[in-house]
């Protein structure tokens, strides 16, 4: 199976590790993975939304590896990545940034009431219950698996999974493969910064936080286009900041970019809000939510954002 099939589907990206990918990557549709040694002990990267899903995902590990995951770890703490952290069983310990933990335990449950439409089932919200500040290092039966923070980018709390051996990485939502990546609760600057870590880690393959898996050249587009993206954030924001322009009003001047084909455009709002904050001289943490700026990125998008969930 392939991307363009529109359905799930594993991508084996190396001996014993494999992407779990589902198309088309909007909201609430992000991708996994899977890492698993010769002894059977596997590794989840991050869980998905719903209850469905997530037993999707579990199936796939029992092809792959004997007994419950030995861990996941969740890239950073948005529900589309952890919501499904409570559909493990007890033994399989969840592993994330300190920032992730602290994140997960504040939203709840706050996207289901933003974005209602998917089924999610009987979610039980469930953090981090092993944490780290910068690295951490997991190792299997004959490799190691690098947990590595890259400061604050898309959240404040994002992590690599890197496999120096297979040279592969999972860039959780550092890295948006045909659709706009989001920095309303991020840092611009930081986003570059992060950009720069994985270019620096030269991987072989990268397996996105949603859409497909790049391969050899294909990392190195990949991540060009993300930093042109940034840049161009940044630039809409100073010109139209000077203008006395609100971030959407900025947006829509701007519409017509080079960046309008990628998916989840209503997104170009939620970063010109980051990007107004940073011009405003307020701290790298101040809190930007999804819900606050919802309202602006549907009027943006000219009606309900769908979620194919």
């Amino acid at each position: 199976m392939t991307w363009d099939d529109g359905n799930p589907y594993v991508d084996k990206l190396a001996d014993g590790v494999y992407a779990y990918i589902q198309p088309a990557g909007g909201w609430m549709v992000n991708n996994c993975g899977v890492i698993a040694d010769g002894a059977g002990t596997a590794i989840l990267v991050d869980t998905t939304s719903t209850e469905r899903r997530n037993r999707a995902v579990l199936a796939e590990v029992a092809k792959v590896s004997s007994g419950a995951p030995r861990a996941v770890v969740n890239t950073h703490h948005h529900p589309d990545h952890t919501y499904g952290n409570g559909f493990l069983p007890a033994e399989t310990l969840v592993i994330g940034h300190d920032k992730c933990r602290d994140e997960v335990l504040a939203a709840g449950l706050e996207a289901t009431r933003v974005i209602t439409s998917p089924e999610y089932g009987n979610l039980v919200l469930r953090p981090p219950n092993v944490t780290f500040s910068d690295r951490m290092t997991l190792h299997l039966d004959s490799f190691g698996v690098e947990l590595q923070h890259v400061g604050r980018a898309h959240t404040s709390n994002d992590v690599v999974v890197w496999l120096p051996e297979q040279r592969v990485l999972f860039a959780g939502d550092l890295a948006f493969a045909g659709g706009q990546p989001f920095l309303l609760e991020g840092s611009v600057a930081g986003f570059k910064k992060a950009i720069a870590h994985m270019r620096d880690l030269a991987p072989s393959v990268l397996a996105p936080g949603h859409g497909p898996v790049c391969r050899g050249d294909e990392v190195g587009v990949l991540l060009d286009d993300l930093d042109a993206y940034v840049s161009y954030i940044a630039e809409v924001a100073e010109v139209s900041f000077k203008e006395g322009l609100t971030p959407l009003e900025a947006a829509v001047k701007h519409r017509d970019n080079r960046f309008k084909g990628w998916a989840e455009t209503e997104r170009f709002v939620g970063n010109l809000h980051r990007a107004y904050s940073e011009l405003k001289g307020n701290p790298i943490d101040t809190r930007l939510t999804v819900p606050s700026v919802w309202p602006d990125m549907v009027a943006f998008h000219g009606g309900p954002i769908a979620c194919h969930a």
